[in-house]
């Protein structure tokens, strides 16, 4: 499963393997590129002491991460206290295995995430460790650092993103991607979240791929308007076809003219979304056609 659809990639912004970005955080690439990944996942060491928090573990067998990351924790002369899980998809919590071998991370040291909901059942595959399941709200601190979970859902139906309290800065995992826009399970929920971020006000995000956001509000902004704006191409296109029943796909070939078409299937997902969003709503009906579902204008 992918972490995440970058629909529009514009790759400005070359990101080294290694960098501090703060007094109290480094990132740590994850050496796991892609079209859905960006130049891969960004590994956060918060903190500034001889113990620190490790935010997501990148994705499985990816040697040259694991090696840059250890080097950091050592010339950082440092070592990890614990390690946060923004969301359970497998390029964040693929590496866990890796880096608890890697840097011979013992019981002590917990991998905390929130639960999945509805609740089921969750392993840590290749480690005889378990989730310690956070709450929303949870304060985490290390030395130099105080982190602050928030239920951010719509992503994932376990997606946080953690507050940086002394920089009024943000952890935003997948909700908010350095460039691109990210794709969602629920997009009502993901709206939700959106706004939830915007009452944070934070000065600085910390995406989970792609490059630091230093206009931050606005980026946020941008995403909940560009939501709004694919809404309303969905709605434009259903009204110039009242006649008409349409597959996601129809809409993405019209609407997506300026996405490459290897993402289209990504962004079908994403009108999939909307098109259930506005089937609750009572805008648009749907009908099953030998199992292909497709969509027209409600006549109400």
């Amino acid at each position: 499963m992918y972490c995440l659809q970058a629909l529009k990639i514009i790759m400005t912004t070359v990101i080294p393997k290694i960098e501090q970005l703060s007094s109290r955080v480094w990132r740590i690439l994850g050496c796991n590129p892609g079209p859905y990944t960006l130049q891969g996942t960004n590994v956060y060491l918060v903190g500034t002491g001889q113990k620190r928090i490790l935010i997501d573990t990148g994705d499985a067998d990816k040697p040259e991460y694991i090696q840059n990351l250890k080097d950091t924790i050592k010339t950082q002369q440092t070592g990890i206290q614990q390690i946060l899980i923004t969301h359970y998809h497998h390029d964040h919590v693929g590496g866990i295995a890796d880096v608890c071998n890697a840097l011979d991370l013992g019981s002590t040291v917990s991998v905390s995430k929130l639960p999945r909901n509805p609740p089921q059942e969750e392993s840590i595959e290749s480690t005889s460790k378990s989730y310690n399941y956070l709450q929303d709200g949870e304060v985490l601190k290390t030395d130099g650092a105080t982190l602050r979970a928030v239920y951010t859902p719509g992503h994932t139906d376990d997606h946080m993103v953690l507050v940086l309290e002394e920089e009024q800065a943000v952890f935003t995992g997948d909700c908010i991607l350095g460039e691109g826009t990210a794709v969602f399970e629920d997009l009502f929920t993901y709206m939700k979240s959106l706004e939830k971020l915007v009452s944070l006000k934070p000065q600085k995000l910390y995406p989970g791929h792609g490059p630091v956001i230093d206009d931050a509000v606005p980026k946020v902004q941008m995403y909940i308007d560009h939501r709004n704006m694919r809404e309303r191409q969905i709605m434009e296109v259903l009204s110039g076809n009242t006649d008409k029943w349409m597959t996601p796909m129809d809409m993405v070939k019209i609407i997506y003219v300026d996405v490459p078409e290897h993402l289209h299937i990504a962004a079908a997902g994403n009108v999939d979304h909307h098109l259930t969003k506005l089937e609750k709503e009572k805008k648009i009906v749907r009908r099953d056609d030998g199992g292909t579902v497709q969509w027209k204008k409600s006549s109400l």
